[in-house]
């Protein structure tokens, strides 16, 4: 159990988190351990970490951004890899640079866990209470207000309100004003912020049923089975030596799509009274089979919440139709004919707040001090918004403490890549993460997470020395092995025998960097001294892979290289755009809602053409040579 501090008896702190899911949670940790006064202001502190959809963590680019969470210092892989139930590393019939960690959780255990490691954290207090106000000062926020009236001061407010601004559930034609099940919504945060300028939206979400474990004929699946052993998320972790369990795949069929369009006619979704956004990648069952009616089957997941909890989370069967449709479409599928509904699906929409009103430190514009992270944002997912709030959370206490701001750009980091997509494209519907959005993929793998930032995340203080050592030894063994591959050889007859009827022969020696270039041959297998064995397989790993794609690597640094020429070319904060008359309307409009502070990231602002830029860069030169002309003159004068 953990303590619980009421409102009545506080006075002030520096940072104050609003929202207590998965960027609540990075936020108020990394604010806590960077010293800072930490408060996380939630309804339910017992509902801090609760997985709301889902009971997974990870994913296709999903697992990317949660082991650069935790190469950073992070919660949430320490977090799934003590409550994970069911781990696979997902895309592995692909090339490594695309390969993601997924793990299912033991949805309970991971609240728990979460909480737990949040109540040991000495600068933070966890707040029972519901924020429906915000204070401020002219454009500087100071605090936020509850629902009883009393105020918590603080220098720093961080809203991670998820789904619950203004939620309204749909369950067929009823409605119930809600941010969760059985919750209540949040209100008054969004009409403050609109009161203050902001630009808001609508967006909307789904959830399937949970169907009882007992009631499910399991003989009728496909057995999807876990990893064994299983790969932690968490560059901490040891070993994972818990039991590990299997989930299953299902398919509906023409019964079930004939069961699910009877409820067409009271479908929120169709009869217009959702009109909110939902996500493009992830539709309810119903707008599938509206969407693709040529399809005769769709595949559906059934994932278990936990090693003892009763409920299986029917994955790819989102929905908000009526509860007898529900029953009746469920019942078609095989081996669900006697399949008991524990909860039912619901849609859910929600107020979000356009990111393009965010700085990269997702500090807003219009009031300094405030900063948004998560759903707020326009984002879906566990792992996207606990992104976020760890950015957050670390810029909050960066400020406060007068230091520079954190900041990681698209060849860095899956997260830098999610960062600028927001701010420089906005969103209109919920954004979700994707190999393909990050164009440096190959240097952004799930497995070099920790070899590209944990530098950062020791220098943040959020890194143990500990984990820090272990990664500078996986970099030393690195080193070792790739002086290793490049100056030992192998004599054909050696490696004839070792690769006979697996490789074309060699005839004569070469070195094992050389022979790597070959999709059979992997380095674990060419090493035999007797100190080769204590290298560490994440260090071998890395080293086969950087000589299996050399030629892709080395171009892909050059693109990085010209990436980062267009990064430097900074745009100074007062340049005015509507001085250039040669910009198209939009881009003009673009830019100065976005106010890039680099010609690179105006080259991503949608609307902002190459002639746009080309015009752009003339008059920042010119400006520059102004400014230096001014500056001889003045010299020469004195």
């Amino acid at each position: 159990m953990f303590h619980v501090e009421h409102a009545m008896s506080l006075v002030d702190f520096d940072i104050v988190v609003v929202g207590g899911g998965h960027a609540g949670i990075e936020a108020a940790s990394a604010s806590a351990r960077m010293g800072q006064r930490t408060a996380l202001i939630t309804m339910d502190p017992e509902k801090i970490g609760l997985m709301s959809c889902n009971p997974a963590i990870g994913g296709l680019a999903k697992g990317q951004l949660v082991r650069e969470i935790d190469a950073l210092g992070g919660e949430m892989g320490r977090i799934i890899d003590i409550a994970g139930i069911h781990f696979k590393m997902l895309n592995k019939s692909k090339g490594p640079a695309v390969w993601s960690p997924r793990a299912q959780a033991d949805r309970k255990l991971y609240a728990r866990v979460a909480r737990e490691r949040l109540s040991h954290l000495v600068n933070l207090k966890i707040i029972r209470g519901q924020v429906n106000g915000l204070v401020y000062t002219r454009d500087r926020i100071c605090g936020v207000r509850l629902d009883d009236g009393r105020e918590i001061v603080s220098s720093v407010v961080i809203i991670t309100t998820g789904t619950f601004l203004n939620g309204v559930i749909h369950i067929g034609l009823s409605q119930m004003r809600s941010g969760r099940a059985g919750e209540k919504p949040a209100t008054g945060i969004t009409e403050a912020l609109i009161e203050n300028g902001f630009k808001s939206g609508r967006l909307k979400t789904g959830t399937p049923p949970r169907l009882h474990r007992d009631s499910i004929d399991f003989n009728q699946f496909e057995t999807q089975e876990p990893d064994i052993p299983p790969k932690p998320f968490s560059f901490a972790t040891g070993e994972i030596k818990r039991h590990q369990v299997n989930c299953h795949i299902a398919y509906t069929n023409s019964k079930t799509h004939h069961a699910l369009q009877e409820g067409f006619n009271e479908s929120p979704l169709f009869t217009g009274r959702i009109r909110a956004t939902g996500p493009r990648y992830c539709p309810s069952i119903e707008d599938k089979i509206h969407r693709f009616s040529d399809k005769p089957r769709h595949q559906l997941f059934l994932e278990p919440e936990g090693y003892s909890d009763p409920e299986i989370y029917l994955n790819g069967f989102s929905t908000s139709l009526p509860e007898r449709v529900q029953i009746k479409a469920i019942h078609t599928v095989r081996g669900l004919e006697k399949a008991e509904i524990v909860r039912l699906g619901y849609a859910v929409e929600y107020d979000f707040f356009p990111p393009h009103q965010l700085h990269f430190t997702l500090e807003t514009k219009r009031i300094q001090n405030l900063y948004l992270a998560g759903q707020i944002c326009g984002t879906s997912g566990y792992e996207e918004a606990a992104a976020q709030g760890l950015v957050a959370g670390i810029n909050a206490a960066l400020k406060l403490r007068n230091d520079p701001p954190f900041h990681l750009d698209r060849s860095e980091a899956y997260i830098g890549v999610m960062i600028d997509d927001l701010i420089n494209k906005s969103t209109l519907e919920p954004y979700r993460m994707f190999t393909s959005r990050a164009e440096f993929r190959l240097q952004l793998r799930q497995d070099n997470a920790d070899l590209r930032l944990a530098d950062r995340g020791k220098q943040l203080d959020l890194l143990e020395s500990p984990v820090y050592d272990k990664i500078l030894q996986k970099r030393q063994h690195i080193a070792e092995l790739e002086k290793i591959v490049q100056e030992r050889k192998i004599k054909p007859a050696e490696f004839n025998k070792k690769y006979a009827g697996k490789s074309t022969n060699i005839k004569q020696p070469a070195t094992l960097f050389n022979l790597l270039k070959r999709p059979e041959v992997h380095l674990k297998d060419l090493l035999y001294k007797p100190d080769d064995h204590d290298f560490m397989p994440a260090a071998i790993d890395e080293v086969e892979f950087n000589a299996k794609y050399e030629g892709y690597i080395s171009r892909n640094r050059d693109m990085i290289n010209r990436f980062k020429q267009y990064e430097a070319k900074n745009i100074p904060a007062d340049f005015d755009y509507r001085t250039i008359k040669a910009l198209s309307a939009e881009a003009i409009e673009k830019l100065v809602n976005i106010r890039p502070v680099s010609l690179g990231q105006a080259s991503r602002i949608s609307g902002v053409t190459p002639a746009d830029l080309s015009i752009l860069l003339i008059h920042l030169e010119r400006r520059k040579y102004q400014k230096s002309k001014v500056s001889r003159e003045t010299f020469s004068v004195s």
